[in-house]
């Protein structure tokens, strides 16, 4: 313990385990970022055509790069205590780094590669750095070594493939990526230090279940902002504010699902997981899962709202559709990994929307999103008729 005191390790006593206001300042370099990205994915529908599959390959590249910033970052001040100032200094780092990949994200597989590779490495590499430094002499300062190690390793593909371009850069950061999400899987296994003690990957519960929550606050938020821009320059023509409302709804929709649960609280769930290492990387990747379809909805019934008579498009009604989808199988799997059971709902949305695929292939256009809409307000009807006291949802995180 006097270890940990004195290293300011964010489960000691002085810990009240909430995010800092440094943390939601980070969160607010991320509105910006995911709104870039949503720019990004609409340009691949309406610019990209041609090689759609391509262009949605790369966004999902860039859209992973940032999302290991900021979760890494998460982790990071859930281990250890956010108001020490080596700590900061590594939220203010990623901070830095997550604006400038933000900026040259539209052009990250363009003139900006070099850039966007460039930062990305600096910020991966200089979380680990400072705290080895931090922590000299801590038993916990070997996770970094081996994090630093992978790191390292997944930097040769960034930077190899900023350099070379074209075809070869997809390939290439695709390879980090694997290389990353390996390594975390295998516990950063490092010869001579060997994997990651999972007994001493101890975060605050409080922590990082209300981090979580946040990015998925930033994405619901995300896709308010998209909708608004979008019918802002093109006026409150009826079919456009129709659209318009359904985005805001199933907005809303989306915040009702995530934070109805079926279960302990997450925080909770976290705290009684047999394997935190496990258990905290995993439930990153649902939230991530989560993130998309909040995307990817914010995109498709932004397409339109700007063109709400556009030719009837299988791309589009399978974004119109696959957001709620994306998000609806996130759920599903955090609920099976939180709370060991997911609710039945989810299982007959996922059956509507297989149902009402060829029906929307001969509606107008125009009809998808508010089908979409319809299925989601479904599974909230019915979770509150299964559950009626778990409608209300505590309105106020408690202090």
């Amino acid at each position: 313990m006097a270890a940990d005191d004195r290293r300011g390790h964010l489960g000691d006593s002085r810990s009240q385990g909430r995010a800092t206001f440094l943390e939601l300042f980070l969160d607010l370099v991320y509105v910006f970022a995911l709104t870039r990205l949503s720019q990004r994915l609409t340009d691949d529908f309406t610019v990209s055509r041609r090689t759609l599959a391509s262009e949605l390959g790369q966004t999902l590249l860039v859209l992973l790069a940032l999302w290991q910033v900021w979760l890494l970052t998460a982790w990071t001040t859930s281990r250890f205590d956010p108001r020490r100032i080596e700590i900061q200094l590594v939220v203010i780092a990623s901070m830095f780094g997550a604006m400038i990949m933000a900026v040259s994200l539209p052009q990250a597989f363009g003139e900006r590669g070099v850039i966007f590779a460039s930062t990305y490495v600096a910020v991966q590499m200089s979380r680990p750095l400072l705290l080895l430094m931090a922590l000299r002499g801590h038993p916990r300062n070997a996770e970094s070594i081996r994090v630093l190690c992978w790191t390292t390793i997944a930097s040769v593909g960034w930077i190899a493939g900023a350099l070379s371009g074209g075809t070869g850069r997809g390939i290439l950061w695709t390879a980090a990526v694997v290389v990353e999400f390996l390594g975390a899987a295998l516990r950063w296994r490092t010869p001579g230090v060997g994997p990651s003690n999972a007994g001493n990957w101890v975060v605050s519960a409080e922590h990082l279940a209300e981090r979580y929550q946040q990015v998925l606050l930033i994405a619901l938020g995300e896709a308010i902002l998209v909708s608004g821009f979008v019918l802002s320059p093109v006026g409150f023509a009826v079919e456009r504010t129709a659209v318009f409302v359904a985005t805001f709804v199933t907005t809303v929709l989306f915040w009702r699902i995530y934070f109805y649960r079926p279960g302990p609280a997450l925080a909770e769930a976290i705290r009684q997981s047999r394997n935190q290492l496990r258990f905290t990387r995993v439930t990153g990747y649902t939230h991530l899962v989560m993130v998309c379809g909040i995307v990817a909805t914010a995109v498709g019934y932004g397409l339109l709202i700007n063109d709400p008579y556009a030719e009837h498009d299988m791309a589009w009604i399978g974004t119109i559709f696959g957001g709620p989808v994306l998000f609806l199988a996130g759920r599903m799997w955090d609920e099976r990994e939180a709370h060991r059971k997911v609710s039945v709902t989810r299982w007959y949305a996922l059956l509507a929307f297989a149902l009402l695929t060829p029906v929307a292939l001969v509606l107008p256009l125009l009809a998808a999103p508010f089908l979409a809409t319809a299925v989601m307000a479904g599974v909230v009807v019915a979770d509150a008729l299964r559950d009626p006291g778990q409608f209300a949802i505590e309105p106020n995180p408690p202090l």
